[in-house]
């Protein structure tokens, strides 16, 4: 086996942190986390997160050196430019580790092994401005604004996709360009399959529905308690870690506003549509080895490692 990354990706509750530390175990290689909330200290539970201890500055999973996780501290933001440049550092102090990431922020892989285009924030103004617009005109009115200021951009945005709408129309706001120009079109290429392995384990549907209902009942007190934890600390609900997916719920359970149930069931809902939008974005890597799940006895990572370390079995 090469010593190239190998990437674990798919969507939430698919079994990624499990995958990728039995693959660990078999490699004795380190794992680096590409999840946007498991960066957070004190939202454990709810993230999901590997249990782990600190020990001489290393996070540690059943002895596994496990980066990127638990870090962070939960008034803090990260992005993926902040990503790559903490995965080079990593990378250059374990130059003969087998580095394998596991994670579902796609955006953060697809910056570190492709790259992106370094566009300009969104600006408390340009995300008013185009929320007014879209407020006062609707998506179509939003669409319209775009294909005004920026036509290629828009023949590429489907109307439907009020985000990318959005995001498009605030570059012209803030750089009075429009995004077509300023995209170099990293976004749409593929990782080189001669530089890193891909595996994505792909659930069938309803399957990964019953996972995430299933995770979603599992974690919830874990996660009101964590919740309760920072706002007694003297936390608003907007800190950006409380912004997490399923926390916002944790908060409304906790003011009253949400029964249980009502939170459990909005949590899962909200946990399909981004294991949808995870699945759209991953679909495109056509270079990864596909592992088709469809039953959980399916799910077998000591089997699905020796299928990974078998060269034959990965794409050339």
């Amino acid at each position: 086996m090469d010593m190239k990354p190998i990437v674990i990706c798919g969507p939430t509750a698919s079994g990624k942190t499990e995958l990728a530390l039995a693959l660990a175990r078999q490699t004795s290689g380190i794992i680096i986390s590409a999840d946007s909330r498991q960066v957070y200290k004190h939202l454990t539970i709810g993230t999901a997160k590997p249990q782990g201890v600190w020990q001489n500055g290393e996070y540690l999973v059943d002895g596994i050196p496990y980066y990127l996780v638990d870090f962070l501290d939960v008034t803090d933001t990260f992005n993926a430019g902040a990503f790559c440049a903490r995965v080079r550092e990593i990378a250059t102090r374990f130059p003969h580790k087998q580095l394998i990431f596991a994670g579902g922020t796609g955006m953060y892989l697809h910056a570190f092994f492709v790259g992106m285009d370094e566009l300009p924030p969104s600006t408390q103004a340009s995300r008013a401005a185009v929320e007014k617009i879209l407020q006062e005109e609707g998506k179509i009115g939003l669409h319209a604004r775009l294909q005004e200021n920026d036509p290629a951009g828009a023949e590429k945005i489907p109307v439907g996709n009020v985000q990318r709408t959005m995001r498009a129309l605030e570059l012209f706001l803030l750089t009075g360009k429009p995004a077509s120009i300023l995209k170099s079109g990293k976004f749409f290429q593929l990782p080189d399959a001669q530089q890193s392995h891909w595996v994505y384990l792909d659930w069938e549907k309803q399957t990964l529905a019953t996972r995430i209902q299933a995770r979603t009942e599992q974690i919830f007190d874990g996660m009101v308690a964590e919740t309760r934890q920072l706002l007694a600390a003297g936390l608003p609900p907007q800190t950006p870690g409380l912004k997490s997916l399923g926390y916002p719920q944790a908060v409304e359970f906790l003011a009253g506003k949400l029964s249980r149930d009502a939170a459990i069931e909005r949590i899962t809902t909200l946990t399909r549509q981004y294991a949808k939008r995870q699945r759209t974005w991953f679909n495109r890597y056509t270079q990864a080895r596909r592992i088709r799940l469809t039953t959980p006895a399916d799910f077998t990572p000591t089997q699905i490692v020796a299928e990974i370390l078998s060269t034959k079995n990965l794409p050339k």
